[in-house]
C-alpha cells in the first residue's frame, strides 16, 4: 500500500483480541449468528487465530477510532481487545529514514 492509498482509506489498526477463558465457542457463535458486528467506517481486512483458538489477531480499517471502539463494545463481553495503530514495512521505512 503505498501513502497515498493509506490517507484515503484511513488508519490501520492490528487488533488482538483475547477470547475470555472458556468463552470461544460463544465467539464463534456470535460470530455465526450476526456475523462481524462492524460499525460504519469499519472495514475489515484480515485476520488469524493462534493455535490454541483463544487468540485472535485482526487488521481493521477506520478513519475513526471512535468507530473501531464502537465496534469493540459489540463484543467486549467475551473477548479482551489491544488496539494499535499500524502502517506496512514500507511506510515506517519511509517514516524513519
Amino acid at each position: 500500500m503505498n501513502v497515498l492509498n493509506y490517507r484515503v482509506m484511513g488508519k490501520q489498526y492490528m487488533i488482538i483480541e483475547r477470547y475470555k477463558p472458556g468463552r470461544e465457542r460463544d465467539v464463534y457463535a456470535r460470530f455465526e449468528k450476526a456475523g462481524r458486528l462492524l460499525p460504519d467506517g469499519v472495514r475489515y481486512v484480515n485476520s488469524w487465530v493462534n493455535l490454541e483458538y483463544n487468540i485472535c489477531f485482526q487488521l481493521m480499517e477506520s478513519s475513526s477510532t471512535g468507530q473501531i471502539e464502537k465496534w469493540v463494545a459489540k463484543w467486549n463481553d467475551l473477548v479482551d481487545f489491544e488496539i494499535f495503530p499500524v502502517v506496512n514495512s514500507d511506510t515506517a521505512k519511509m517514516n524513519i529514514d
